[in-house]
């Protein structure tokens, strides 16, 4: 077990997987980089919104990393999957063909994203 020291004093207690003779009540590397992308992409997305002028009430974010046998044979998180829920204030509310477009254009602009190989679907919500 270790921790991770960030910024505002907060601390989280990590481990290695369960799987891997780690501790189950402390987060993984693997559960740490799917949270920073969820985070990342959210972030962006409420950004976008905000730009054509949704007003997003709440956004809650279900992501699922898989780890599986790469390309090298050696295991590696292949694909990440975001399930947004999104809820809206107030009448202007984007329809199905802009909020693809918004979840594109936050997953092109978000810097985790930019920095991973691993695949990134947004499922719909």
């Amino acid at each position: 077990n270790h921790r991770v020291a960030l910024s505002g004093d907060q601390v989280i207690h990590a481990s290695s997987a369960p799987e891997y003779k780690g501790d189950p009540d402390c987060a993984d590397p693997e559960q740490l980089l799917v949270s920073a992308l969820s985070s990342c992409h959210m972030l962006t997305f409420l950004a976008i919104a905000e730009l054509k002028g949704f007003v997003v009430q709440s956004y809650n974010d279900k992501a699922t990393g898989y780890l599986e046998k790469g390309e090298s044979g050696r295991p590696e998180v292949t694909r990440i999957e975001l399930s947004p829920r999104i809820e809206y204030s107030g009448e202007n509310r984007p329809d199905a063909a802009t909020l693809k477009r918004m979840h594109e254009s936050a997953h092109k602009n978000c810097f985790i994203a930019n920095s991973l190989k691993t695949k990134v679907e947004v499922l719909e919500s």
